[in-house]
């Protein structure tokens, strides 16, 4: 890269930093100072979709604030944040998150199997000048096989999905776990990032050809 970015991912993860990559606009990462979690309590009073785009714009936020007379990002750069939601539909809704270990990833698949739960990721696009936000939603529905404990473990043991919602991923053999898929026409969403809607955004901020 050469001089100032002039787009920022507010995440430190390679699974986001890997998708952004395909669309060819340089960028640096920054980690958001932000506890997901002490706002967990919202989630019953939003949508899935308000409560996704919520913490994409505090993680913007953030970012925005703390890259100010970064001598690595413009002036004129915009911050690229997004929150992924894993929700078991039902009522209430449950909200699922990281497992940590692999004991709770296992636990995790097992409740999952043989269920549908849908991935909500909310991306919002802001100004470090201005302020300005651009905002995008996607959502997945994702169908599960009804697979025993024994799959479920002998999968978390050999791929360790320890970091990811849901602990899978749908780009290694986590997809075996799956019968069905609906609802999104962007893959790239299921892994955390979807592209369609970001590139959008970017067009709409002029940095990518309309």
């Amino acid at each position: 890269m050469t001089g100032a970015a002039r787009l920022v991912l507010a995440s430190t993860s390679r699974y986001r930093a890997d998708l952004l990559r395909r669309l060819e606009v340089p960028f640096v990462q920054r980690a958001p100072d932000l506890d997901e979690r002490a706002h967990d309590a919202a989630f019953a009073t939003m949508t899935a979709e308000a409560f996704a785009l919520h913490l994409a714009e505090l993680k913007a936020e953030r970012v925005a604030a703390a890259v100010l007379g970064d001598a690595e990002v413009d002036g004129e750069a915009w911050v690229l944040a997004a929150d992924q939601l894993a929700i078991v539909p039902g009522d209430p809704p449950e909200l699922l998150h990281k497992p940590g270990t692999e004991a709770r990833a296992i636990d995790q698949l097992v409740h999952l199997a043989g269920r549908e739960h849908h991935l909500v990721t909310g991306v919002v696009l802001r100004s470090v000048a201005t302020g300005r936000c651009l905002r995008g939603v996607d959502r997945v529905a994702l169908h599960m096989r009804a697979f025993d404990r024994a799959e479920a473990t002998a999968y978390v043991r050999a791929f360790a999905p320890v970091d990811c919602v849901g602990s899978y991923r749908i780009e290694d053999a986590g997809i075996r776990l799956f019968r069905g898929i609906e609802g999104s026409a962007d893959p790239t969403a299921i892994i955390g990032l979807p592209l369609l809607v970001v590139a959008r955004l970017l067009r709409e901020a002029g940095e990518l050809p309309a």
